[in-house]
């Protein structure tokens, strides 16, 4: 894990949260105070709350679990694709589709048709098409890429949600939670800690602190990769379906007529 120090919390920005009439009164533990009507982090918890997400981030990357990176905001974007990256971790950076984790098996069906695609432009099948049909194929690669670039390699659902603004990305938190997934969350003084499994109370609107904890997620998760054997979990195989033997044609009732079935008994002479 980087060995983040206070120094570099507070040059980032972290402690500045929102205005104070539009706090969390559930946030009021992580709050020091406030100036010129802005709260104040206290950056005491932040830094070992920090620490131990870190901490959480790397057993479960160590074990071949998968962490997904979500931050749709735009000074969220960059930094969260830049460090999934370096981390070889999926990501989300533009716009969460609902269903992504709770209609899993419908997003899998859009991965694949992208993968698809992108092979057809490799091995220039595409070329074949006529102009508009090019047209309407690159406008369709384009627009699956932007929502399913990052998650294309998931092969399974994620067995983590590193998020940057709990209110922003609140169906992501929802989805999760639904499924029992552990979110580790950037929690900003605007914003409710109840629901996340690892709160990081900061500014989650700061682009230079968004790039900090992300930084640091990523680099646990390196470090961690880096001393453990544990392959990546992947997708157990899907059944495959019986093929259904050809009935015959049903066999007769004994006493010829329909629904008869049973012995009839013989009349007294």
């Amino acid at each position: 894990m980087s060995n983040i120090t206070m120094r570099q919390l507070l040059e980032a920005g972290v402690h500045f949260g929102h205005r104070t009439r539009y706090w969390n009164p559930k946030m009021e533990s992580y709050i020091f105070g406030s100036r010129n009507k802005i709260h104040i982090i206290n950056l005491e918890h932040t830094l070992p709350m920090l620490k131990d997400a870190c901490n959480y981030v790397g057993k479960i990357a160590a074990n071949g679990g998968r962490v997904l990176f979500v931050g749709t905001k735009r000074a969220a974007r960059e930094a969260v694709e830049a460090e999934a990256a370096r981390a070889g971790m999926p990501f989300v950076s533009q716009r969460w589709l609902g269903g992504t984790l709770t209609n899993f098996k419908t997003v899998k069906g859009s991965i694949k048709r992208l993968h698809e695609m992108e092979k057809q432009v490799e091995d220039g099948t595409v070329n074949r098409l006529s102009k508009k049909e090019q047209l309407m194929f690159s406008r369709e690669l384009e627009k699956l890429r932007k929502s399913l670039g990052g998650i294309k390699n998931l092969p399974t659902l994620p067995d983590c949600l590193f998020i940057v603004d709990t209110g922003y990305e609140k169906i992501a938190v929802a989805e999760a939670r639904k499924l029992g997934i552990p979110v580790v969350a950037i929690v900003d003084s605007n914003n409710d800690p109840q629901g996340i499994d690892v709160v990081i109370p900061g500014n989650d609107d700061a682009t230079r602190a968004i790039k900090v904890y992300a930084q640091c997620v990523a680099d646990a998760i390196i470090e961690a990769r880096a001393s453990s054997s544990v392959p990546f979990r992947e997708a157990p195989p899907e059944p495959v379906a019986r093929e259904e033997r050809p009935r015959g044609p049903r066999r007769p009732p004994r006493d010829g007529k329909p629904g008869g079935g049973g012995r009839r008994e013989r009349a007294d002479a």
